[in-house]
């Protein structure tokens, strides 16, 4: 199978593409530049950006052009796709701190230089543009009647879409148009909350070049009760090993849900497609296999082989032994403090392990948190050093989330 279009289809990551055999026709006879924007409006890319990073490796093994957009331009109006509320305004300093940390990020995933990737900052040309010639050049091309029936806009209507965001399509938009006339580029690619934006821009190169674009979005990473992945109690998954650890990020995919293995193998993976059909068909226990498959190869393409090894060896002694791997993560705190002691509320919120004393409370009651393998039954337990053994505590929430305290 050769023509990447159909590896993209078979793999399951195509949702809607415009002139779709047009475009499955360009990508087979020739050398396409294509783009996807990334806002930066935190300071690394998580698991749902990286679907979007695995179609543009994808596109890269098969011969095209990557063009990663670094929204630094687009990030100082927010994209109002998908939210109910406005998103948060962030300071241009922190919109280009944001930058540095996506474009380093990157770097692990895309090959980059002379005609290979390019990694371009929206800022370039959005920040400069005058708003009255822009009006005129762009603005003439877009109708206010048929933008308010576009999806993106559809769900802010009710609680109320502010004029910089409703901005925010034609920003988007134009930056295809620059991306043609600066690269040849012919495709913009996105999550499938992007279709509204994608079409504005191809239709927008259509009007003002006379010339063929075409736009391809691509599935949101879900569950299959159709909830987005990558987040948890703690929040989001990050690509980044300073917020999310390997341990954790392996374990994140070790514990998915039975009925999501199969997809996530296809997407998240270059696993062949024979074999994540044969991992996806087991059933019952066997099933553990293909999720240790899934967590490992995950793991390995985000942060390398020796991250993932070490993961899974601690996961596979923690679970087997119940002796700690080096990977688990953990937190450091000083002797000092559980001289007197600290209660076990404080200490779930010193970890991270819970967001409140309240959902503290809640878990102590409801047994989910356990103490090396004694499960804590009183909310007010004041730990103290005689509890550590070698300095260290492992703190267990529910059946699958591990973290050890470490005296210094």
């Amino acid at each position: 199978m050769s023509n990447v279009y159909d590896v993209l289809a078979e793999r399951g990551y195509i949702e809607q593409a415009t002139h779709e055999e047009e475009l499955r026709e360009l990508l087979e006879k020739e050398k396409v530049s294509f783009y996807i924007g990334f806002d930066p409006t935190a300071d690394s890319l998580h698991v749902g950006h990286f679907i979007q990073v695995m179609v543009m490796m994808h596109m890269q093994k098969a011969g095209h052009r990557p063009i990663a957009i670094i929204g630094g331009g687009t990030a100082m109006v927010g994209d109002p796709s998908g939210k109910t509320d406005m998103r948060k305004m962030l300071t241009k300093e922190q919109i280009e701190q944001n930058a540095r940390s996506f474009k380093e990020q990157f770097s692990r995933f895309i090959e980059f230089g002379e005609d290979k990737a390019l990694m371009i900052n929206n800022a370039d040309w959005l920040l400069e543009l005058n708003y009255v010639d822009f009006l005129r050049e762009i603005g003439r091309h877009f109708s206010v009647n048929r933008m308010l029936t576009a999806e993106c806009f559809k769900t802010r209507l009710e609680k109320g879409l502010s004029f910089l965001e409703f901005n925010y399509m034609l920003m988007q938009s134009y930056d295809f148009l620059e991306l043609y006339r600066r690269y040849n580029c012919k495709l913009q690619m996105g999550g499938s909350d992007q279709w509204s934006n994608i079409l504005g821009g191809v239709e927008l190169i259509r009007r003002v070049e006379g010339a063929s674009a075409y736009g391809l979005t691509f599935k949101l990473l879900t569950t299959s009760e159709g909830k987005k992945m990558g987040k948890t109690e703690s929040g989001a998954i990050w690509l980044d090993a300073e917020k999310t650890s390997p341990y954790e990020f392996y374990q994140y995919w070790r514990n998915i849900d039975d009925k999501d293995v199969e997809k996530c193998l296809a997407l998240l993976t270059f696993l062949p497609m024979e074999e994540v059909r044969k991992l996806g068909s087991l059933e019952g226990a066997e099933i553990n296999k293909a999720k240790e498959t899934l967590a490992f190869e995950v793991t390995k393409l985000v942060h390398g082989e020796k991250e993932a090894v070490n993961a899974q060896q601690a996961a596979k002694a923690l679970f087997s032994s119940g002796s700690e791997g080096g990977s688990i993560p953990f937190t450091e705190m000083a002797r000092s403090q559980f001289t007197t002691g600290i209660d076990i509320l404080t200490l779930l919120q010193e970890a991270g392990l819970t967001s409140s004393k309240s959902e503290g409370r809640r878990l102590v009651q409801q047994g989910g948190i356990y103490l090396d393998e004694n499960r804590v039954e009183d909310f007010n337990l004041i730990i103290t050093e005689r509890d550590f053994e070698d300095g260290k505590l492992m703190i267990r929430k529910g059946k699958k989330v591990y973290h050890q305290i470490r005296l210094i």
